[in-house]
Order: structure tokens, then sequence, then C-alpha cells
């Protein structure tokens, strides 16, 4: 993927916990977040990765969350193979801490951390070890106009961890039903 010196400016199109797109204003990015199974016993949701030259598809998601009944925690699936516990997935950083601040080991085996209003500016911060910004996820300004097809919420990679976008959106997806359902 070509460097264009500006991050990936994902917008959330509808804000919602229940399913949503997520394009890059610059057309470089699009996932989709998409409920696939609801009953009394969990829901599911799929994110695929639809964005144009790869091998986007609707058959094969890039990471499956699983939650289970009273929209407690459930899994996260990666690979097929592969089901791990949310509570394994997104880890508190203390014992004493939020359950709005986890951290998580991301596809490239390097740990990220998650903050609720960590930043003045940012409704959710992700941080790496040394503290540096990947990515943050921003609700609707104050005052700002409301659009058609836009909720007007954005999540923000930095442009050298747009490889990293499918495991920031699926690990933020976790963190605001977290806070949805004060878990």
């Amino acid at each position: 993927m070509p460097n264009f010196g500006m991050p990936y400016f994902l917008e959330d199109k509808t804000g919602k916990l229940t399913g949503s797109e997520f394009d890059d204003m610059h057309d470089r990015m699009h996932f989709v977040y998409r409920c696939t199974a609801r009953d009394s016993t969990r829901t599911a949701y799929m994110i695929y990765n639809t964005t144009r030259g790869t091998e986007a598809s609707f058959t094969k998601p890039i990471a499956a969350l699983d939650f289970g009944p009273g929209n407690s925690l459930g899994s996260i699936c990666f690979d097929p193979q592969v089901n791990i516990p949310m509570k394994k997935y997104l880890t508190k950083t203390s014992t004493l801490g939020s359950s709005k601040d986890r951290k998580f080991v991301a596809s490239d085996g390097q740990e990220y951390r998650w903050r609720w209003r960590y930043k003045e500016d940012q409704e959710w911060t992700c941080t790496n070890g040394r503290d540096y910004l990947i990515a943050y996820y921003n609700l609707k300004p104050a005052g700002e106009p409301e659009y058609e097809n836009s909720a007007g919420c954005m999540l923000t990679v930095e442009e050298p961890y747009g490889n990293l976008a499918g495991d920031m959106l699926a690990s933020l997806m976790i963190m605001r039903h977290i806070a949805a359902y004060n878990i």
C-alpha cells in the first residue's frame, strides 16, 4: 500500500455497536462490521475487509466476535481454528484498573493498549508499549451538523500501522461493548 503521509480516517457510518461500515475518507480501506447471529445465548459479529484490490470477501471474515448471553464477553476468533476468550484477549492493565483500560497483542505480536478518554480530544486512544499513538476513535463533535449516511464518528489509524487496522477495529468494538454494557 503506498504511503501518503496521512493516517487512515475510517469513518464509522452508523456509530452503533449493532453494525456499521468503516470507510477511509481517501478510499484506501473499507471494513464492514456486521451482526450475523443473535439469540438468547449469543450475539455474533463478523468483520470483513472489503477494500478493493484485496482478497476482500463476505465469505471469509478477518475477525469474528461472539458475545455471550446478556451481552457478556465471549470470544474473538481471527483464525477459524482458534477462539480466544475476550477476557484473555483484552486484559485489564491492573487488578484495580478500570475495565476501560485494557491491553492486547495484535497480529504483529506487539502489545497495544486501549484507554477511554485518555487524551482530551479522543473518546478511545490506542497506544503501543512506548505510549506512541497508534489509533483513536472520536465521537461526532458537539455542534457538528447531521449528515446523511454518516454518524460523524471516526476511527483513525496512524499510517505506519495500517496493516493493523483490522486488529484495531476488532479490539475497539469489544472495548466499546465493555463500556456500553459496563462489563
